[in-house]
């Protein structure tokens, strides 16, 4: 079985490869904790010599009915050279997303190619990527959103800036 921290070639991986803090998230793009994570994450980055963050898909469609579709609109959008684009946009516009039609929108705004992306998400051909994170977040004993990894140690603090910051500091430490 893999470990939560091996990270392979396919993974959506941000930040320096030699950053001092590796950070793997399960996260949900329509969880407002994730949202909130994914603003801290960014306040963060520069105090503490670099992130690298990993994100895997968790969509919890059974409190996030549109989480899934979400999740597959990243990845279509990671086919066309986005998906760091697409990610930090759903976070940001969460509170806008009603529907399929506002992620076409989204990818409209970061100028995909909205006919493949359409194609794509009609077609669910992302599906299989981002259940394969739902089966490794389930080997690794994750069903809660974001659930984050720092330097291979499961964290379970809260997503808050001041939170994240004290885990970093002792990650630093050890």
């Amino acid at each position: 079985m893999q470990q939560p921290d091996d990270i392979g070639k396919d993974e959506h991986v941000r930040g320096p490869q030699d950053a001092a803090l590796t950070l793997i998230e399960y996260g949900d793009f329509q969880c407002p904790y994730c949202a909130r994570a994914h603003e801290a994450l960014q306040d963060l980055d520069g105090e503490f010599g670099g992130i690298r963050l990993v994100f895997r898909h968790l969509p919890l469609t059974d409190m996030h009915p549109l989480a899934e579709a979400a999740a597959e609109s990243a990845e279509a959008a990671a086919a066309q050279g986005k998906f760091w684009e697409m990610h930090d946009a759903l976070f940001e516009r969460q509170t806008d997303i009603g529907d399929v039609d506002d992620l076409e929108d989204l990818a409209d705004d970061l100028g995909l190619d909205i006919e493949r992306f359409r194609d794509e998400l009609e077609g669910r051909r992302h599906r299989a990527r981002v259940h394969a994170d739902l089966a490794r977040a389930g080997e690794h004993g994750v069903g809660r959103t974001p659930t984050f990894f720092i330097n291979g140690r499961l964290y379970r603090g809260d997503s808050d800036r001041d939170s994240l910051a004290q885990a970093f500091a002792e990650a630093l430490r050890t």
